[in-house]
């Protein structure tokens, strides 16, 4: 007879072994890769008065240096090489992919598979080095011009120099981080660029958590408004992980075929078609569009125009029309980039190659047409989710004060990117062996 223990061993897989000290050697690499990232938060750029500095942040924190310091994991308040974050390497990449649709030149690179894919990675190498070389000489010339409350100037040697050397090293530590992100996604587990954010942002909750008791000690909130608001981030986190997961599952049938004396077929599936298809890049885009004329306010120290000065009133956080604005920016970037990401067309064509169809549906220009309609209607769901999600923590911390870090696009990025990564580990851990 065979025992138990021989019959375990007969049906092990041996290979989910070697899998798992695969993976392992991953993760590792993943936390070096990270720790690497939030080491160069802390090298400051040269000719930077650091004192002066800290004062003239706090002044500003509330308009894009912020949200932009947040993603950089606290980097752009020390003014680190690390200052720009791997924010421009996002920003380009985002713009590449929506020039795709409006650029002949770049679809046809698109449907050339990964060839064409990894020429479109490359424009959006370059995008990055322009668009971090812009921000760098920005914030190098707006720098020159700010000063401390004692009039004394951020920047200790000002001039042609600083300015190149500020953004050259600014451009290089943008540029490394793209690497790292690169590397961890190649050789790591999850996507290197969403982690590297994720990890930016956790490492500025424990301040922000100890901001906030702070002000529960010192009496600026009292206890009851801070349960509350736990009690608030709780349940945000909990409704965003349920909007993150929900699907409309729409059955797909396939009909039965005779293979010689064998009746093939008649199986059935499933469509998976998520209610936010356009993940955390709506809120990205209407933050950037929205907080750009209150950094611009802040650089120029309220010496700009008047209409300029307006403009940042009226768009103040927490202010009605800054929030209508926030929510329809968001809208239209969901629906858009949906129809950029998912093509309804397509999904039909190779539904009606493998055979399959909807029930009730013809195959082809209907389900094509179908399928728009339940895409449509599941966008409108979503981007009203998003909205929310936006929108209600801007409202909160207009109102109360509030030094916490999570805000919407912030609270989306923590909770959305471990699952994505904890769904990656699961996947090549139980990938079948080739």
């Amino acid at each position: 007879m065979v025992s138990a223990a021989e019959r375990l061993a007969q049906n092990f897989d041996f290979s989910v072994i070697g899998k798992a000290t695969e993976l392992k050697k991953r993760l590792w690499f993943v936390v070096g890769a990270l720790i690497i990232a939030r080491l160069g938060a802390y090298i400051p750029i040269p000719g930077i008065d650091p004192q002066v500095l800290a004062e003239i942040f706090k002044r500003h924190a509330g308009g894009a240096l912020g949200m932009f310091n947040m993603f950089s994991g606290g980097a752009l308040g020390r003014m680190t090489i690390f200052a720009l974050g791997i924010v421009p390497y996002v920003t380009s990449s985002i713009i590449t992919q929506l020039m795709t649709v409006a650029s002949p030149q770049l679809a046809a690179l698109k449907k050339e598979g990964a060839s064409g894919q990894r020429k479109i990675n490359q424009y959006s190498r370059y995008g990055t080095v322009l668009l971090a070389f812009i921000q760098g000489y920005g914030i190098a010339v707006g720098l020159e011009g700010m000063h401390g409350d004692h009039g004394i100037s951020a920047v200790i040697d000002p001039g042609v120099f600083f300015r190149v050397v500020t953004a050259m090293t600014l451009v290089g530590g943008t540029m490394f981080l793209m690497w790292i992100g690169e590397q961890i996604t190649a050789r790591g587990v999850g996507n290197g660029t969403s982690l590297i954010i994720f990890a930016n942002i956790v490492a500025g909750l424990p301040v922000a958590v100890g901001s906030t008791l702070e002000l529960g000690r010192t009496g600026a909130l009292s206890t009851e408004v801070i349960l509350l608001i736990g009690a608030m981030v709780i349940g945000l986190v909990g409704f965003v992980v349920l909007m993150e997961r929900a699907q409309r599952r729409i059955l797909v049938q396939y009909p039965k075929r005779q293979v010689g004396m064998k009746i093939m077929g008649g199986d059935s599936s499933h469509l998976p078609l998520k209610f936010n298809m356009a993940g955390v890049i709506p809120p990205i885009f209407a933050s950037s569009i929205l907080l750009f004329p209150l950094t611009i306010a802040g650089f120029n120290q309220g010496k700009g125009p008047s209409w300029l000065t307006n403009v940042t009133a009226y768009l103040g956080h927490g202010q009605p029309l800054y929030i209508v604005l926030y929510v329809a920016i968001i809208s239209f970037f969901c629906f858009f980039y949906t129809a950029l990401q998912y093509n309804p067309n397509d999904t039909a064509d190779n539904l009606k190659k493998g055979g399959g169809f909807i029930a009730g549906i013809r195959p082809g220009k209907n389900t094509a047409e179908y399928l728009d309609y339940v895409i449509t209607r599941l966008t409108v769901i979503g981007a009203i989710y998003l909205s929310f999600v936006c929108a209600f923590p801007e409202i909160l911390i207009a109102n109360y004060k509030i030094p916490f870090n999570l805000g919407g696009t912030g609270m989306l990025i923590v909770v959305s990117v471990p699952m994505d990564f904890i769904a990656q580990v699961q996947s090549h851990l139980f990938a079948p062996s080739v």
